[in-house]
């Protein structure tokens, strides 16, 4: 015996599971009706439990809600006629979205998605996986999402910063944190597969410039650069520069590149991360002696093996098994490690360091952080490293 609460949990879950492919498939939809048994009781049940029989006809009997109430009679020996409830019958999605209170959310993702259907046929269909949009975005927010893939659409090759786009109430910080929307959207639009380019290439919009952090640590390349020893810039103004440093040390983290003090012939790039690979564009830093420097964990030699990708001869310093053993004291643990089994740009002895990680070996997850490491013996270890010879990988 169903009671209309228990219904209004059951129909919560349905709506939470279905509620996108409900809207996917519209007026099409098969999965209507929804026939819900209300669990009539024999009369064996009716007499063993005639209170909870009582509550739950009477509950029905005060219902008022969304959906036909189906009653059928029995003719019982012992307890004589009864009407009873005996189905629920929902004949649309709306229905369901009224008995868990969701029909202003479900009435508003149908409206916009008709109006986006309407204005861009091509998205029939295609608008379920962002229902929480269609429901949930003010009408501001939602007018401004439409106005910027329209005009999108129409300057498929505009070169303007965000900055520039000529949309009431568009500002980078909105863009930003919309920006799988956005590309979701217009890669149906314009029919480019989804993932397929960067969110600027795909809209045509001039991406800011990455700006490189590099020290000069020599003061005859110093005076070279009229007396610069610290710069931000892109990589374009980067390869301009008429400089030929002997080596290039590349650190993970930013105070670490700041405490380096001066190295004859070297200059030092910090906290690239992942981007490391872009050091390749610049002429005088494949020239180098390149020596790179991060933490001991998943992450820092998958950053290693990025740069050697690139830059094969870089060579790595203080990320070795024999660093990360000698300061046991100072390790963590790495929120997530890295998801790729092997490295193939790892040296030998670094592969089985990472292998060794990845398998826990010494722990959960243990990463050993460059700054952990006491700055005497990095400072020593790195300034040694200067006059080494490059290692290739094999």
């Amino acid at each position: 015996m169903k009671l209309p609460d228990e219904v209004r949990d059951m129909l919560r879950r349905r709506f939470d599971s279905r509620h996108r492919d409900w809207l996917a498939d519209g007026m099409e939809a098969t999965a209507w009706p929804l026939e819900i048994p209300l669990g009539v009781p024999t009369e064996q049940t009716a007499r063993n439990r005639l209170d909870a029989t009582r509550v739950w006809v009477d509950a029905w009997q005060r219902w008022q809600g969304a959906g036909e109430l189906q009653w059928t009679e029995r003719r019982w020996r012992t307890l004589g006629t009864q009407r009873l409830p005996e189905l629920l019958r929902l004949d649309s999605a709306r229905q369901v979205a009224i008995w868990v209170n969701e029909n202003e959310r479900w009435d508003r993702a149908c409206r916009r998605q008709a109006l986006l259907e309407q204005r861009w046929p091509v998205l029939k269909r295609r608008l379920s996986r962002l229902f929480a949009v269609l429901a949930d975005y003010t009408d501001a927010h939602f007018e401004r999402l439409v106005a910027t893939v329209a005009w999108l659409e129409q300057h498929p090759d505009s070169g303007l910063y965000l900055r520039q786009l000529p949309i009431p109430g568009l500002d980078t910080k909105w863009v930003e944190t919309r920006k799988a929307v956005l590309t979701e959207l217009l890669c149906y639009i314009i029919d480019r597969p989804i993932g397929a380019d960067d969110f600027f290439a795909l809209c045509g919009l001039r991406r800011s410039p990455q700006l490189l952090r590099m020290r000069i640590l020599d003061p005859v390349l110093r005076t070279q650069l009229g007396g610069l020893g610290d710069l931000s810039a892109s990589v374009e103004e980067l390869e301009r520069l008429k400089i030929e440093p002997g080596h290039v040390v590349v650190v993970e983290n930013l105070q670490t590149g700041l405490a380096l003090a001066d190295l004859p012939g070297t200059v030092a790039f910090m906290a690239l991360g992942y981007g490391v690979d872009i050091l390749a564009c610049l002429p005088w830093v494949r020239k180098a002696n390149c020596i790179y420097w991060g933490d001991i964990d998943t992450h820092g030699l998958a950053i290693l093996s990025r740069l050697r990708s690139h830059l094969p001869a870089v060579h790595s310093v203080l990320m070795d098994e024999a660093t990360l053993l000698a300061h046991r004291e100072f390790w963590s643990h790495e929120p997530d490690q890295h998801a790729a089994q092997e490295m193939t740009q790892l040296l030998p002895a670094e592969k089985v360091l990472y292998q060794s990680l990845k398998s826990h070996a010494f722990g959960p997850a243990i990463r050993l952080e460059q700054e952990r490491i006491a700055w005497t013996m990095a400072w020593n270890t790195l300034a040694s490293a200067i006059n080494a010879p490059p290692v290739k990988a094999n």
